[in-house]
């Protein structure tokens, strides 16, 4: 007999909590009551058809909730959000709860079948989902509107009635994992199918791409150091360095498509169906009816979304991009001052001044994009999109353009303006080496440093404390309740595209920009392993098949590189002394190298496949079966 939700049940003899859920302090009994009744009310009431026991804190109050599941209740929200897993047959299939004897290592008795991050990600689609049915407002609290089909959880979080929610960590898994991933130090790969297992897929992406860059930037590291200790000033050989850096750009990154298709086919994302996407939590606007779903939501202008960007973003964003550039001139002014300042003093101290300049830059270069990050977020939330995938969009589009012009104007101009050659190797080797060390200490050091000193405190209080719950448990909830919330992948790939143009814009000039890029990977590596085990709350997993827009913007990262590597080498005394009559001769012959660099960049990227052939023979049979399957189902009808 086929089960349905009808067949589940709120009881499960083995409680397991899976997430937490924090209300603010001093909610009211009856929000608490009508929340809670939601969450554990049947799915034909409405409800999630959840399990939910509270945390007793010290003063006795009830504003942490744990939340888990039945064993049942999670296969079949498996089936819901559409997760794929492995057959017996050792295709990938999305998982069916009328099918699941045909899943490899499924059993009725193993709780196993589906991973911890699987079940608080099926947990927070659930939660996510519970929708206001015929209620005007939250009880107890007027303001807090909500209409038919309005997300219940994203209204507690707008008013701040709810403060957080957060998955619970493993802490023998947790403990296994950080042996296999960072506890000893060792050459060798990622456990990544380990970190997929823990933390999902986007986060075992980002440490698979971070791996994968750091293996492709070690060919560019022992080829450059050659280069730079026998042809510091021979820009002959330069070109074939410039040359191979621009072909290898090319290939790394077509062959990570490759590579992420291997990946994301074998933990399942690859096959994984797109999901309707609601409107994120932020949206606002007058109640309307959606036209796709039929559903009642808030609906806003497009043309007042256009005229707040174009008005007002767009204005805002080169007013920043012109500060920027004032803010290079100062740097320029001062690079004048120390250079003057070593030709009247010509000591060992004069010399070290000569780094100053571009050291203090480097501060005022990360320091400025923080603060754009954060104006960046308003602005773009001021804009109010509908979804979160425009959000995201939009706000990425604004934080690479002043990250671009910001840590890289100085050298255009010193490059193209000022024709300074050693100047731009000087700049570029310190604003590199200036910006991975501050990077390493304010993303992972320093936030670690603080969550220790945390823990300590933390450790003293709870240890006081006598209560009839299971004390690590307890323990546990207020420990990771206080920690720093990891806001994804953002900025890990930020850091790694402008790392990835400090090495391939200027490779000709500086050829060490590889090796150092390798060894702040290498630590990168395991300060970010550091960071996701001890500093932050455990994220929630979120499937996905690829690494988004951040392929496209590596790519277009590479295009450029070509252009500049074209030009410097155009400007070296050498080959300028090949055209002494005619500049414009010159001009020629650069600009169609450079056509046809970029003509050999198009056709490998063509050539190459984004998926191996043995990914598409599997993904061609399970497109024809679910055909042929369609066609049984419609003769059966009939």
């Amino acid at each position: 007999m086929k089960e349905t939700w009808s067949f589940l049940d709120t009881f499960e003899p083995n409680f397991r909590p899976l997430v937490v859920i924090e209300l603010a302090k001093g909610t009211k009994k009856e929000t608490i009551e009508w929340f809670t009744k939601r969450i554990v009310d049947k799915k034909a009431n409405g409800g999630a058809q959840l399990l939910i026991k509270p945390l007793v804190t010290e003063n006795g109050d009830e504003t942490i909730y744990l939340i888990g599941a039945s064993h049942l209740r999670l296969l079949l929200g498996a089936e819901t959000v559409g997760l794929v897993k492995e057959c017996n047959d050792n295709s990938m299939r999305s998982f069916t709860y009328s099918s699941r004897k045909t899943f490899k290592d499924f059993a009725d008795d193993n709780h196993n079948f589906l991973t911890m991050s699987e079940c608080q990600y099926i947990i927070k689609h659930e939660l996510e989902n519970l929708r206001a049915r015929d209620e005007k407002m939250i009880p107890g609290y007027p303001q807090a509107k909500l209409y038919p089909g309005k997300s219940i959880v994203r209204r507690l979080l707008t008013n701040g009635i709810l403060v957080q929610i957060f998955p619970l960590h493993d802490r023998e898994e947790l403990k296994k994992l950080r042996h296999t991933w960072y506890g000893r130090v060792k050459i060798g790969y990622q456990p990544l199918d380990e970190i997929r297992s823990y933390f999902g897929e986007t986060i075992a992406l980002y440490f698979g791409f971070l791996e994968y860059f750091t293996f492709a930037l070690i060919p560019m590291a022992v080829i450059g150091i050659p280069y730079y200790v026998f042809a510091w000033e021979d820009y002959d050989k330069y070109v074939m360095f410039a040359t191979f850096n621009l072909l290898w750009s090319t290939v790394i990154l077509e062959v990570w498509k490759r590579i992420c298709a291997v990946m994301t086919y074998r933990w399942g994302t690859l096959l994984m169906k797109r999901q309707f996407e609601e409107p994120r939590p932020g949206f606002h606007g007058a109640l309307g009816i959606n036209p796709v779903t039929g559903r009642e939501e808030p609906v806003y202008s497009s043309i007042k979304r256009q005229l707040r960007i174009y008005l007002v973003s767009v204005p805002f964003v080169c007013l920043c991009l012109y500060f920027s550039l004032y803010v290079m001139m100062i740097y320029f002014d001062l690079e004048q001052w120390a250079l003057d300042y070593h030709e009247e003093n010509k000591s060992t101290f004069s010399s070290l001044m000569l780094y100053v300049p571009s050291i203090i830059y480097a501060v005022v270069i990360e320091i400025m994009n923080r603060i754009y990050r954060y104006a960046a977020e308003f602005l773009t939330s001021w804009e109010n999109h509908r979804l979160e995938s425009s959000y995201q969009n939009h706000l990425i589009l604004k934080v690479l353009v002043f990250n671009f012009l910001n840590c890289f104007a100085s050298l255009f101009y010193i490059a193209f303006v000022l024709f300074d050659m050693k100047l731009l190797r000087q700049s570029l080797a310190t604003l590199l080496i200036t910006s991975q060390i501050l990077n390493q200490f304010a993303e992972s050091l320093l936030p670690y440093w603080l969550q220790k000193r945390h823990v300590k405190k933390m450790k003293k209080h709870t240890h006081s404390l006598k209560t009839e719950t299971d004390l690590s448990l307890v323990e546990q909830v207020n420990l990771e309740k206080e920690m720093g919330t990891y806001f994804g992948t953002f900025d890990d790939y930020l850091e790694l595209f402008l790392q990835f143009g400090y090495v391939s814009l200027f490779s000709c000039v500086y050829p060490l920009a590889a090796v150092f890029a390798v060894l702040n990977n290498v630590t990168e590596i395991y300060s970010d392993a550091l960071k996701m085990c001890r500093v932050y709350k455990r994220p929630f997993a979120e499937p996905t098949a690829n690494i988004g827009v951040w392929q496209l913007a590596f790519e277009t990262m590479s295009v450029i590189s070509v252009v500049t590597n074209c030009i410097l080498i155009g400007m070296s005394p050498q080959v300028n002394a090949l055209f002494p009559d005619s500049k414009m001769d010159l001009v020629l012959t650069v600009a169609l190298v450079e056509h046809l660099l970029l003509a050999i960049k198009f056709v490998m990227a063509f050539v190459i496949p984004d998926k191996p052939r043995e990914i598409q023979i599997k993904l061609a049979k399970l497109e024809f079966e679910s055909l042929e399957a369609l066609k049984q189902q419609k003769r059966g009808g009939s």
